[in-house]
């Protein structure tokens, strides 16, 4: 990285077979982003800041070693329309494990103000018209998958048109 500001967010990735199942039906819906951005339930959305990650990364790796592993449900699907036009599938499990670690991530170099009240989620469809969002809503209703979260991910947007993974922080270990 060089000196100057690049956009990054910190997320617990979504992982395989969920994750390319997920941004497949992101996809089907039309939302544009499914192709850029990773499948995870955000910790700190996208924020720019200096191009210098060192002390983000110290401040996760400390983050990390404070946090054990936890269980995630993800099931079911909700919305934040009217005042959002987003469709998301809900975190059934792992939401105090998650508000928890997000709350410890957002202090420090990362301190930011939310523009939301945090609520964890994986978003399947975003900036959609009614009817695309209707059948997110609709079509994933049942969906339902667990896995264990032993890790957050540090990622980079290219500038361009992606976000990339940088640095993954396994919980309970400074690594």
């Amino acid at each position: 990285m060089g000196s100057g500001p690049v956009s990054i967010g910190v997320a617990v990735a979504v992982p395989e077979p969920y994750a390319t199942e997920l941004r497949t039906y992101r996809a089907s819906f039309g939302d544009v982003q499914a192709r850029a951005v990773p499948t995870h339930v955000t910790l700190v959305p996208p924020v720019t800041v200096d191009g210098d990650l060192v002390p983000v990364e110290t401040h996760l790796s400390r983050v990390a070693l404070r946090h054990r592993p936890f269980e995630m449900l993800l099931r079911g699907t909700g919305t934040f329309r009217p005042l959002s036009p987003v469709v998301f599938v809900a975190v059934a499990l792992g939401i105090a494990e998650c508000e928890l670690l997000a709350h410890d991530v957002r202090a420090g170099p990362l301190a930011v103000e939310p523009e939301f009240p945090y609520h964890p989620h994986v978003t399947i469809a975003h900036h959609l018209d009614d009817i695309a969002l209707d059948k997110a809503f609709d079509t994933l209703a049942d969906y339902r998958c667990a896995f264990d979260v032993d890790a957050f991910v540090l990622f980079v947007h290219d500038g361009v048109a992606r976000w990339h993974e940088r640095r993954v922080f396994e919980l309970g270990s400074a690594g």
